[in-house]
């Protein structure tokens, strides 16, 4: 357990109680926490059983566009839905996620220090204020405003932050009005992040790899500049001491987050992903094409209903609904026999951020195997979102505490 977090979050607890943190501690509802706890998975909450890996999932868990473009059709269907719909101030350049191949550097990593590739020079005459907000539909529970609201703080910057509901068939009126209204950027979720991608000027490597959208910043010029930084949360949220390099790892599922979480993991070294999904036939175009983007990679892909055995799995990741709060909460993607066969040095990672721990973390966790939540994924996509929005790094902890203490 981190110690400094701990204080930050006792003593933000305490004042809004209108209590000193002696008092709140002698409560009994907190405790101190061990020094030998790592830093880099244990968060904050009410208790320190609690206080134990409360981390949570990228907004795109639910059925995303991934799942929707499975077939060469459904991607005409997409063609034709927005054909002719494009906002006149843009010159639309598709990706080739969406309907062929470009020319783009395989597998490129980039950090704080190269994530505004796109930013241009025009921003030195913007005179906007910082307005920036998330589309996407429904959002009547994000986190999105919260967690970036806090961000915002900790850079000592004059921002707000929007949720603004929009169904598909107002995608293109919600771009207009972004680019009318002022806004320097916004995030993107389900069921928008392909879709999207048809009105931008300019994607970044990760938006092509992951073939999705998630983050996009406004220029001066109005412009729409497209990354993907659900890759880079996925990968952050892996603890530094966790080495997966020339290792197996088993991915349940095989929609939009198993895509990001797909690129993350090649960028970690892995020898091998296989992924496990209801149909298999489905998967085909995802299958053609990560082992066209990553020839050094082994892929496979099974029927999930047949898992018996994980023991070969440095690692298990599920981005499937299943353990979602209010569909399927009740519910693990595996049984308990598979989760069992993982080695004792395996990580369970569930993309779900909601509830704070799903029945397989806890299950996970019974085993005495190492966790991840999706909390710490969720949060690490939108300091990367405020990376390129601003060019600085926000506070992750303030960013997780004000998260933690929405639930």
């Amino acid at each position: 357990m981190n110690p400094e977090l701990y204080e930050r979050y006792l003593a933000k607890k305490a004042k809004k109680l209108g209590i000193s943190v002696e008092e709140l501690k002698a409560r009994g509802s907190v405790s101190p926490v061990s020094e030998n706890t790592p830093n880099s998975e244990k968060i904050v909450t009410q208790s320190p059983s609690q206080f134990q890996s409360l981390q949570d999932e990228p907004k795109y868990v639910q059925r995303t566009i991934q799942d929707q473009l499975s077939s060469q059709n459904s991607t005409v269907q997409y063609q034709q839905q927005y054909s002719g719909m494009q906002p006149e101030t843009v010159k639309t350049e598709v990706p080739s996620y969406v309907f062929g191949p470009t020319k783009i550097e395989e597998n490129q990593n980039y950090n704080s220090n190269s994530i505004n590739q796109f930013v241009s020079n025009s921003e030195i005459n913007d005179n906007r204020e910082n307005k920036f907000g998330l589309i996407g539909y429904p959002l009547g529970h994000s986190l999105s405003k919260i967690i970036h609201e806090a961000g915002f703080k900790s850079l000592g910057v004059n921002a707000t932050y929007d949720i603004l509901e929009t169904p598909p068939d107002n995608l293109v009126d919600r771009i207009k009005w972004l680019k009318n209204n002022g806004y320097k950027g916004f995030n993107v979720t389900i069921p928008l992040k392909l879709p999207i991608s048809l009105f931008v000027n300019e994607v970044d490597n990760y938006a092509d790899l992951a073939r999705a959208v998630n983050t996009v910043y406004i220029d001066a010029d109005k412009s729409l500049k497209a990354y993907n930084t659900d890759v880079i949360g996925f990968r952050r949220a892996i603890p530094k001491d966790i080495d997966l390099r020339g290792k197996k790892v088993a991915i349940l599922g095989t929609g939009g987050a198993a895509h990001a979480a797909c690129v993350a993991l090649t960028e970690c070294g892995v020898q091998e992903i296989a992924f496990f999904t209801r149909n298999i036939p489905n998967s085909i175009d995802l299958m053609n094409y990560v082992r066209r983007k990553f020839p050094s990679v082994n892929f496979n892909v099974y029927q999930i209903e047949n898992i018996r055995n994980l023991g070969e799995y440095a690692m298990l990741v599920n981005t499937t609904p299943i353990g979602m709060l209010g569909k399927s909460a009740d519910l693990m993607p595996v049984e308990p026999n598979a989760l069992s066969s993982l080695s004792c040095n395996a990580v369970v990672y569930d993309v779900i951020y909601n509830p704070k721990k799903t029945l397989l973390i806890k299950a996970a966790e019974k085993l005495n195997l190492r966790t991840i939540t999706g909390l710490d994924m969720l949060i690490y996509q939108a300091v990367a979102a405020q990376e390129i929005w601003f060019g600085n790094t926000p506070d992750f902890k303030d960013m997780k505490i004000a998260a933690l203490e929405a639930f």
